[in-house]
């Protein structure tokens, strides 16, 4: 049976790696221009090799790469569907935002906005730690970048919703294959060492295949393989699954049965779990362990019919308590998550930026090789009588010797220099073609744009220019909003801990709250429990805005002069504002922010002095007892 799916499942990653090679070249070819290769294109009907490598590359599509990317990490937006689900979205875009700083993304940001527009399209894998632990909590979310050569789709399907599979491979250590899955690899060879980037194989590596797949009832299916050796094969790898004693089907315990005793264990999966204790809800409320329901006796049927009228009866069911029965949740959904720099029809991923401009890159070497050749093979001629002596020497001044005057007339230099113009003007040419099929102008690469004569002017140049380029911007929110929704279901399938979250508060302080993944629960009107997932996932259009800490600090010190926080001279207003700059991290804002507290206090101090002054002296003028703490300790004249 394990041979059969084996060889099940290599035939149809030799049958879609076949289908996707032509895409696997190209993307050769693309990151070759994008490093800048010296090779030029012959295009012609006969051949379109490499025939002649350029003089020097002006590399245009390196330089139109790096112009469109955006560093900012598009923050969660979550939102209900319903008025009472409106603080667990909060909790939910909390959690999520956390867990973007947690995870490395502003290191797979850089890596994702070159691979992206180079190649179409790059890939998020998004997993379950189970053997990262902390005190308090089991497990935790992995987030991986993956190149396109890493993922081979089904053929002729674009949406990854849509296949009914689909491979990922990953380049792992023999010693992780082996701690991870218990199956020695050690005599195994790099099967696919392009998947990691370099052609080059290495001896302690092994490429391993993943297949996701949809199982007969929806679910998803992972199988996982090396070389000509089984790994691991789950039906349904996202349900929960717990080792069993094969002899009496308990659960094991540090590899042992605690009834039996038995040593032998086999995976099952789980569709249901019981509460072993209350659990207590953020909002308060309890989900009991025991809870009361209502059965038939044993032996009696639900519809009882009387033996001498032959009527139906309904049996009446007895009171009895039974333990709280929680389905898991499963996500369900593919962990790969599908980011494309712009939509194509038909494609799996977008289109490439390389590929819109390979000719305008492929005329410039041309051009830029023949303006080398013109300017290196032209030079001078100077002509001179035969018995003309003239000194050859690194001098400025040279001495040359004529027998009379009217030699000098046979004196000439020739000048044998080639005209280059034609060919910059092309190689310029090309340029800008370039330039404005991506949609780049001199305003968006920090350039002096000379249309644009004043600040206003050029802000409307660099946003016509940005809005050339929403289209991507576009594609990557709705990439983070599917990879946010991935990230949120694999939390409430297996974070079984609630777990800390760290929310900011508009005064500058810090709150934290917890996300409980019981808070999702709810019990319908039978008595059924299920899991409330359906939130509306998008990200946060201001994130851009607020990663850029400097235009935060200008924007806030302007609304502190406008008087957006109220007079600029009470001490309140002062206080929100050093607030608001020790959030956005502003040097010494923390340091200013104690100081005005403290002035705050005084301020407070001094006013509670006066005021009790002021009660205490007609008191004393009356010749009443002042009590004590009134007046500054007089207690009476």
């Amino acid at each position: 049976m394990k041979q059969n799916q084996l060889q099940k499942w290599q035939e149809r990653l030799s049958e879609n790696l076949s289908a996707y090679q032509s895409e696997l070249n190209s993307m050769d070819r693309r990151q070759a221009l994008y490093n800048g290769t010296r090779g030029i294109q012959v295009i012609d009907k006969e051949s379109t090799a490499e025939t002649k490598n350029a003089n020097t590359v002006r590399n245009i599509v390196t330089e139109l790469i790096e112009a469109q990317v955006d560093s900012s990490i598009p923050m969660p937006k979550v939102s209900a569907r319903r008025q009472e689900d409106e603080e667990r979205a909060k909790t939910i875009e909390d959690y999520l935002r956390n867990e973007t700083d947690r995870l490395p993304f502003e290191k797979m940001n850089d890596l994702d906005e070159r691979i992206t527009p180079v190649q179409g399209g790059d890939y998020f894998l998004v997993e379950w730690d189970a053997d990262r632990h902390t005190h308090t909590t089991r497990g935790e979310l992995t987030v991986t970048l993956l190149h396109p050569k890493q993922v081979i789709p089904q053929n002729g399907v674009a949406d990854i919703e849509d296949m009914d599979y689909i491979f990922v491979r990953i380049a792992m250590t023999k010693d992780r294959v082996r701690e991870q899955y218990g199956i020695d690899v050690s005599q195994e060879g790099e099967e696919a060492p392009e998947v990691r980037g370099n052609g080059s194989m290495a001896e302690d590596l092994v490429t391993v295949n993943f297949a996701y797949y949809r199982n007969k009832e929806g679910g998803i299916g992972r199988y996982v393989w090396v070389n000509d050796i089984e790994l691991e094969h789950l039906t349904d790898y996202q349900a929960r699954m717990l080792d069993r004693c094969r002899n009496c089907g308990e659960v094991m315990e540090k590899g042992k049965c605690p009834y039996c005793g038995g040593t032998k264990a086999e995976k099952k999966t789980e569709d249901y779990f019981v509460l072993p204790e209350d659990v207590t809800r953020s909002d308060g409320s309890v989900i009991p362990a025991w809870q009361e329901a209502y059965r038939y006796p044993e032996g009696v049927e639900e519809i009882l019919v009387d033996p001498y009228t032959g009527m139906a009866l309904e049996g009446v069911p007895e009171l009895y308590q039974e333990q709280t029965r929680i389905p898991y949740y499963k996500p369900d959904v593919y962990p790969v998550v599908l980011r494309r720099n712009v939509s194509a029809f038909g494609k799996n991923l977008g289109d490439s930026d390389v590929d819109k401009i390979q000719d305008q890159q492929n005329a410039i070497k041309k051009c830029d090789s023949r303006v080398q050749d013109k300017l290196g093979k032209g030079g001078s001629i100077l002509t001179l009588q035969m018995d003309t002596e003239m000194e050859y020497s690194d001098r400025q001044l040279k001495i040359v010797r004529v027998n009379s005057p009217s030699d000098l007339s046979c004196i000439r230099l020739m000048n044998l220099q080639a005209d280059a113009s034609g060919d910059m003007a092309v190689a310029e040419q090309a340029y800008q073609a370039a330039r404005n099929i991506l949609g780049i102008t001199d305003s968006f690469q920090g350039r002096q744009d000379r249309t644009a004569t004043s600040g206003t002017a050029k802000q409307i140049a660099v946003a016509q220019s940005a809005g050339r380029l929403e289209s991507k911007r576009i594609m990557k929110n709705a990439m983070y909003a599917d990879l946010y929704e991935v990230m949120f279901k694999f939390l409430l399938a297996y974070s079984d801990e609630p777990r800390t979250v760290r929310r900011d508060r508009l005064d500058g302080t810090t709150e934290y709250s917890m996300f409980n993944k019981y808070d999702f629960l709810e019990q319908d009107d039978a008595g059924e429990w299920y899991w409330i997932d359906d939130f509306l996932f998008s990200v946060d259009t201001s994130s851009a805005l607020a990663s850029n800490r400097e235009a935060m600090w200008q924007e806030t010190r302007q609304n502190f002069q406008n008087g957006t926080f109220g007079n600029p001279q009470n001490t309140e207003t002062l206080l929100l504002f050093w607030s608001m700059m020790a959030k956005l991290h502003y040097p010494m804002a923390e340091e200013t922010k104690t100081m005005i507290e403290q002035q705050l206090q005084q301020q407070q101090m001094a006013q509670q002095q006066m005021i009790q002054q002021q009660m205490a002296q007609p008191m004393a003028q009356s010749g009443q007892v002042i009590p004590e703490g009134v007046g500054g300790g007089i207690s009476e004249m």
